[in-house]
């Protein structure tokens, strides 16, 4: 009997812990091992332990531990393998510990932050990652660093504002576009046109072989275009 009583309880405690709530007009579904605090709105803290996991109507995120608190579940706090995904603004993530401010639309990731920019094909990698949904914009600290088709970007600090396709790098930075390698005490990217301004100790160094080749290729559609005309003045000679 204390047997069937045993798993009759984690029974219930399983089909318990996968839940829906409402929160300030928003639907949030929750699953989790195990669960602490209440469902309430109004309640302090509610904490989710074990593969839990929180779907909203703008995001997905899953962790060992998700804690949920403040007036209407604002707060989202999530830690241990936190991966996750904002639908609106299509970005991916995964880091180690990450906050949500669900009025404010911020999120703070830190700890191994790797972040993708599904719509314009950007990750990023840095420690810390302060994004806000509002402005589309990320502000990224330590360890920075941006690849974007040819781009590769690295530096201390970079603000990636994702609507404009603009990057600014600080804190020693490079670019690499290709074989070229730039650096500056500042650098701007415009990575939808790979327009590039350098600010300050400006250095770098620019290949010659794509303009070689470029110059040859030229040189020999010249030249094509050369010989054609005066195999076709030839025909004419004989014609006459």
């Amino acid at each position: 009997m204390r047997v069937i009583a045993k798993s009759a309880a984690r029974f219930l405690s399983l089909v318990f812990f996968s839940m829906v709530f409402t929160a300030n007009a928003e639907t949030i579904s929750f699953r989790a091992d195990r669960m602490t605090g209440s469902t309430k709105k109004n309640a302090d803290k509610t904490t989710l332990s074990g593969n839990a996991s929180i779907t909203t109507e703008n995001m997905e995120l899953s962790a060992e531990t998700i804690e949920l608190s403040g007036k209407d579940f604002r707060f989202i706090t999530a830690s241990g393998g936190v991966t996750g995904k904002i639908k609106d603004s299509q970005m991916d993530f995964t880091c180690g510990t990450m906050t949500y401010d669900r009025e404010k639309k911020t999120a703070v990731l830190k700890n191994t932050v790797h972040l993708v920019d599904v719509q314009n094909n950007v990750t990023a990698d840095a420690e810390i990652i302060d994004y806000n949904q509002n402005t589309e914009i990320a502000v990224m600290q330590i360890n920075v660093n941006l690849v974007q088709k040819e781009n590769t970007c690295t530096a201390a600090n970079a603000v990636y504002q994702k609507n404009e396709k603009m990057l600014l790098l600080t804190g020693n930075p490079t670019v690499q576009q290709g074989s070229d390698l730039f650096r500056a005490q500042e650098i701007s990217l415009n990575l939808d046109t790979n327009e590039i301004t350098l600010d300050g100790r400006v250095r770098g160094s620019v290949s010659a072989d794509s303009k070689s080749n470029d110059s040859k290729s030229n040189d020999s559609k010249s030249n094509d275009s050369k010989s054609t005309d005066s195999k076709a003045a030839e025909k004419k000679e004989e014609k006459q």
